[in-house]
């Protein structure tokens, strides 16, 4: 009976050992990780002319401005005070940006890790980053739930399908 029981449990253990090597994770993946560097992360929030929606996510409403998320992109900003229809204003490039909100004109932006907050001009000519917290969100997975080694000095901004 011991026997058995060892048997059963050496069977047991071996099912659980992965014998391909060692693999990184986006090896596994279906999808490769999108790298900024952290400077040009940190300068990649800039005021755009307006781009056709290719992956849109959230929707924000604010005043008289519709804000569409370009998935991992940035913001599609829109002139909403005709609801039946909206002109588009401008895009806000943001790398690795998933969601905002928006509190005494102010916008906060989740762009990969960090929280920004951003200052748009009344005309929506300019933005200005006034803050940066570093690191407040966790890392993206793969929409497949694979985690990237993410090198240092890098922020993961994206994930492509391979």
């Amino acid at each position: 009976m011991k026997k058995l029981i060892s048997l059963i449990l050496l069977i047991l253990l071996q099912s659980c050992i992965f014998l391909g090597g060692e693999r990184e994770p986006e090896e596994l993946s279906n999808y490769t990780p999108v790298f900024l560097n952290r400077a040009e992360f940190e300068n990649s929030v800039i005021l755009l002319n307006t781009t056709n929606i290719g992956n849109a996510g959230k929707i924000y409403v604010f005043n008289d401005n519709l804000f569409i998320n370009e998935k991992n992109g940035g913001f599609h900003v829109y002139d909403n005070s005709n609801t039946t229809n909206p002109i588009p204003l401008k895009f806000i490039n943001a790398p690795g940006a998933t969601d905002m909100a928006i509190k005494n004109n102010t916008m906060y932006i989740n762009q990969a890790r960090d929280l920004i907050a951003v200052e748009l001009s009344a005309n929506m000519q300019s933005l200005t980053v006034t803050k940066r917290i570093r690191n407040v969100f966790p890392d993206m997975i793969s929409p497949d739930g694979f985690y990237a080694n993410i090198p240092e000095g890098q922020v993961l901004v994206n994930w492509i399908q391979n």
